[in-house]
């Protein structure tokens, strides 16, 4: 039992820590077999377990603490990162977890546990709780990289404008660690529309400019109704607000 309160403590554990903690292999999958009997744990995925809640029969951690406990340099992104922050308009049944390891995704729970690009540990926050994930501003930034692949435009923008405020400074290193001109272009298009809800200055779009590739790009594979934004070189919707007011289902991710 004194074992198992430890664990509870933790809420995740991989075979390996356990290893660790008790001294040998052997020792923990002995435990690890002993409280699967019990239904003290239950096994996420190869190597990965959660404690079971021994007052409700439920699992102890959250998603987000299992997700952050898949690697460990594993953390919340994306659209998950906003879903963690309270500032998402839809909650998904997808948990994105970033990690430098090679890991397929997987299900548990009624969850969906994906692996997407990891980009490094710059604007990765530790809560204290168990969870790893993205700063705001680096999960703004990640999502306007990958909102064809996540979530679609409309969620994208509706989550954002939840947000009081971001800071230009973290939203510039953010967008270093892509080295991606196009991705300047996008951000600074979008950010410009919402200019006065974040309070970003002039500077932070003067210096996304400075990135600009030279060639005209466009903001997604759809490319109805796009115009010229000079500034940016890219070929957008005129009016993202009047796309939100009206809805953009023709943005959403396919």
């Amino acid at each position: 039992m004194d074992l198992y309160k430890e664990l509870a403590a933790m809420r995740c554990f991989t075979r390996d820590g356990l290893a660790k903690r008790l001294g040998s292999a052997s020792a923990a999958a002995w435990q690890i077999r002993k409280l699967l009997e019990k239904g003290y744990i239950e096994r996420v995925r190869r190597d990965l377990y959660v404690v079971m809640s021994l007052e409700t029969g439920q699992p102890i951690p959250n998603r987000f603490q299992i997700a952050s406990s898949v690697a460990e340099d594993a953390y919340i992104s994306n659209h998950s990162a906003f879903e963690y922050y309270g500032y998402a308009n839809q909650v998904f049944y997808e948990v994105y977890v970033a990690t430098g390891k090679r890991v397929r995704p997987f299900s548990y729970d009624g969850i969906n546990y994906c692996p997407v690009s990891h980009r490094g540990i710059e604007g990765v926050v530790e809560m204290g709780n168990g969870v790893r994930v993205t700063s705001l501003e680096r999960t703004v930034i990640d999502g306007v990289a990958d909102f064809e692949k996540i979530g679609g435009l409309e969620e994208l923008l509706r989550c954002m404008l939840l947000i009081p405020s971001l800071s230009p400074d973290h939203l510039l290193s953010s967008l270093d660690l892509y080295h991606c001109g196009k991705l300047y272009q996008k951000t600074g298009y979008i950010l410009e529309m919402f200019q006065e809800d974040f309070g970003l200055p002039d500077s932070f779009f003067d210096e996304c400019e400075k990135h600009l590739p030279d060639s005209k790009t466009y903001f997604s594979a759809q490319k109805d109704g796009f115009v010229f934004h000079k500034r940016w070189r890219l070929f957008a919707p005129e009016n993202l607000r009047v796309l939100i007011d009206k809805g953009v289902n023709d943005y959403d991710a396919i």
